[in-house]
């Protein structure tokens, strides 16, 4: 046989193969989009995110992980580059490779702490924007934040400062934020910034060639460098508590500040204001502020001791920003919920007081037993 036809067949074959190993990995996909189809049918209304908090939440996800990569690959640069591994290092700051799709991608950021905590910021920062805007009645007093910064206790004043400039941060690359890599709470930092750096050594493992242990080690010691850097303390969440906690108001003084805080759309520090009062997780209590149903929030609201007044305007703000709140069944249960006891709103909500990690463990096993118990049923 001629050559040039064995090489003509041996071409064939290397096609052939790859037309079926590239049919075999569609038939998987296809299988893959056929559930994820399924599970998008049978999605209840109430479960199912919104396009702009779906969008949102890709995009603060993927900045979150490129932001912590970015800086970790140029500190293993540079790390490089003093070990003699100079080509290496130059392959590194050349990458813009997105990081964060790669993640994706993987399925690494199916974190069910991670998307609690990225989908209540994008759904805080929507809401935030959506609030009601309400003409002063005295048109010559400035906003709450700006009026703060000039209180007589220089510890509300450097806290309201130090808020405007984490408002500031949350903010930069557009209107939904590009989180700083101090953004995140510790715990789900440290996880991020391993994460990014096993993706960057699997990018770059192949180019690396006998000098892979040397980037392992300039990686490892940048996620290091990345994680110690961290300070929890200037995230937006936490420097809200803090002024929440300098101010320490009473109960009239409460209500006030809620309200104010939610006529100039500073939601981040109504939420703190409502954590500092009852002494919540602002987690928790952003948990409960966004949810549509609202019955939560309102046993927060008496819980403080609020009054008509205060609680309808509150349920009016958040209902017109809110689409998916029902205004005319609040209004109908208005009477109901300032009826309630202030103390016997409290003892309700005793558990929410409990350790996160102790509440997800019964949560988890009540969830356990109803399928045990469903399963029972259907057998019988």
């Amino acid at each position: 046989m001629p050559i040039d036809d064995r090489e003509m067949e041996d071409k064939t074959r290397g096609g052939i193969s790859t037309l079926l190993a590239r049919a075999a990995a569609a038939d998987v996909r296809a299988d893959e989009a056929l559930h994820v189809a399924i599970d998008d049918v049978f999605l209840p209304d109430a479960a199912r995110l919104e396009d702009r908090i779906r969008h949102g939440v890709t995009h603060v996800l993927r900045d979150l992980a490129n932001g912590i990569a970015a800086p970790l690959r140029r500190h293993a640069a540079r790390l490089l580059t003093t070990r003699d591994e100079g080509a290496l290092a130059e392959l590194l700051l050349a990458s813009n490779d997105d990081t964060g799709a790669r993640l994706a991608a993987a399925g690494s950021l199916r974190d069910a702490r991670l998307m609690r905590e990225i989908v209540g910021r994008v759904r805080q920062e929507v809401v935030a924007d959506a609030l009601p805007t309400v003409a002063r009645e005295d048109p010559d007093t400035s906003s709450l934040l700006p009026r703060l910064l000039y209180h007589a206790d220089p510890v509300v004043g450097s806290s309201a400062a130090a808020l405007l400039a984490a408002e500031s941060r949350r903010r930069i690359g557009g209107p939904l934020g590009a989180p700083l890599m101090s953004d995140l709470p510790a715990e789900l930092h440290h996880r991020l910034a391993w994460l990014s750096a096993a993706a960057l050594r699997e990018q770059f493992a192949r180019a690396a060639g006998a000098a892979l242990p040397a980037l392992d080690r300039a990686l490892a010691e940048a996620a290091v460098r990345s994680i110690a850097t961290l300070d929890e303390n200037q995230r937006l969440e936490a420097v809200a508590l803090r002024l929440a906690e300098a101010l320490e108001p009473t109960p009239g003084e409460r209500a006030v500040l809620l309200v104010e805080a939610l006529l100039d759309r500073r939601l981040a520090l109504f939420i703190a204001i409502i954590a500092q009062g009852l002494g919540l997780d602002f987690a928790d209590a952003r948990d409960v502020v966004l949810d549509p149903d609202g019955a939560r929030l309102w046993l927060l609201l008496r819980a403080l001791d609020l009054d008509r007044a205060t609680i309808a305007r509150v349920g009016l703000s958040l209902g017109e920003a809110d689409p998916r709140r029902d205004l005319d069944s609040f209004a109908e249960a208005l009477d109901t919920i300032v009826a309630i006891d202030p103390l016997a709103a409290r003892q309700a909500l005793a558990p929410m007081l409990l350790h996160r990690d102790y509440r997800a463990a019964l949560t988890a096993l009540a969830r356990g037993q109803e399928r045990s118990a469903s399963l029972r049923d259907w057998i019988a």
